[in-house]
């Protein structure tokens, strides 16, 4: 089964919620941290990381000799990567999806590809959680290319849990789509509240099974539950505001170290949701 952890906004607990369900998994677990932008599994986990491996894009090249600037590859490009000056056909290697199409309408073959590494996927074990990360190098944009390599190694016997980027865009997306179940994270906030809403309508359009854990559930008011009960949206756990929990994250430790008596309720939920 593959699990994932989302949240509408950032600093909702969404890897902590990930974390601990990895921790309480009773069988093969393997934690795939998606939030590739900023990971942080693994400052919580020190996993010995066994393999690393580069992710590589094609990124099109122009030969201006060859090119005659008849902007068939800027009519084909729906990312405007493409345009053409001067007669002569310039691309924007950051807008570019490296979809290949440019290569292949080119009348005169002037636009070849060339390999271009983005980021990078580790892989590593931590407590016998299986652990997979990946990071995208600075200035790159294309956060998704990199989570679809992560999730390459979600394959296999188990439970595998996705820890999302936050939000509700092209990454967030990419990471959620084919996920059997996502546990929503948010907090009892007017902006928990806002950007639960969003996510909620997101995890909708793709027709993926979703519930909420409502994170610090004890320091705000009762608006998201009114909201889930209208919705018949399944609050599956309330985790308490706790300055143990908060210690624990700031020394980089799993919150089950600080609150051991949480692990049961976490063992609980991941029943109902696998069940």
């Amino acid at each position: 089964m593959k699990l994932a952890i989302a949240s509408g906004k950032g600093g909702t607990g969404k890897t902590t919620v990930a974390l601990c369900l990895a921790l309480s998994a009773d069988g093969p677990v393997r934690l795939l941290d998606c939030d590739v932008e900023e990971p942080n599994c693994h400052l919580f986990l020190k996993p010995e990381i066994r393999h690393r491996e580069p992710v590589m894009l094609p990124v099109p090249v122009v030969d201006a000799a060859k090119c005659d600037g008849c902007g068939k590859c800027r009519q084909l490009c729906q990312f405007n990567a493409i345009a053409v000056l001067k007669g002569k056909a310039v691309v924007f290697p950051e807008l570019c999806h490296s979809c290949g199409g440019c290569v292949k309408v080119c009348p005169t073959h002037a636009i070849r590809e060339v390999e271009c590494e983005i980021g990078f996927v580790e892989q590593g074990t931590s407590n016998g959680v299986e652990f997979v990360t990946g990071s995208l190098n600075v200035g790159q944009p294309l956060a998704p290319a990199i989570i679809r390599a992560v999730k390459r190694h979600a394959n296999g016997d188990g439970l595998t849990i996705l820890d999302c980027p936050p939000g509700t865009a092209c990454a967030m997306v990419a990471s959620v789509r084919d996920a059997d179940h996502v546990l929503l994270v948010t907090e009892p906030t007017p902006f928990g509240l806002h950007d639960l809403k969003l996510a909620v309508d997101t995890v909708r359009e793709l027709k993926r099974s979703f519930s909420v854990v409502i994170n610090r559930a004890d320091i705000g008011d009762n608006r998201v539950l009114d909201y889930c009960r209208a919705e018949n949206i399944p609050v599956r756990l309330q985790i308490p505001e706790g300055r143990r929990i908060a210690e624990a994250y700031s020394r980089g430790e799993p919150v089950l170290a600080a609150a051991p008596e949480l692990q049961e309720k976490f063992r609980q939920l991941l029943a109902e949701v696998t069940g």
